[in-house]
């Protein structure tokens, strides 16, 4: 009986494994060279995970400096300067890189202009972030490729 269950056991896809995941993952660091060097770039497209570790850094770097604007007498509720300079340093970069993602997702990058209505145009910025990447489209060839190195250009 062991020997017929092991003949006629189904045979299941490969498993996916760890590797496979992280190998189409960008790194951290790479996500943020990606989006520095591409400060002003509204074409081409952003992988989900270049987006949301450019995502992380930026609101790590608006805690901190909004922390040490609080350190320096700034009054709560009220923008410090540091956090107003943070604020426009990183607000081309950040339109730059939600366009590259809408990019990747299909859509123009006028869905940012969605961002404008309270409360609902936020919502469906995230969800068409989260969304993944579609094949091949307007937009240039698909991010997901196997082996394509990060461009930094």
């Amino acid at each position: 009986m062991v020997g017929y269950r092991r003949a006629h056991r189904r045979r299941s896809a490969p498993a996916v494994t760890t590797f496979h995941i992280w190998r189409q993952l960008v790194s951290f660091v790479d996500a943020i060279k990606t989006v520095l060097s591409k400060y002003a770039t509204f074409s081409g497209r952003a992988r989900r995970s270049e987006y949301w570790f450019w995502a992380l850094a930026a609101a790590i770097v608006g805690i901190i400096a909004n922390v040490i604007d609080q350190a320096m007498g700034a009054k709560p509720g009220q923008v410090g300067v540091l956090s107003g300079i943070v604020a426009l340093a990183l607000l081309l970069p950040n339109l730059a890189v939600m366009a590259r993602r809408l990019h990747d997702t299909s859509r123009s990058a006028w869905w940012i202009l969605i961002g404008l209505v309270p409360f609902v145009g936020a919502i469906v910025l995230i969800v068409f972030a989260v969304q993944d990447s579609h094949g091949d489209n307007q937009y240039g060839p698909s991010p997901k490729a196997v082996g394509s190195p990060p461009s930094y250009s």
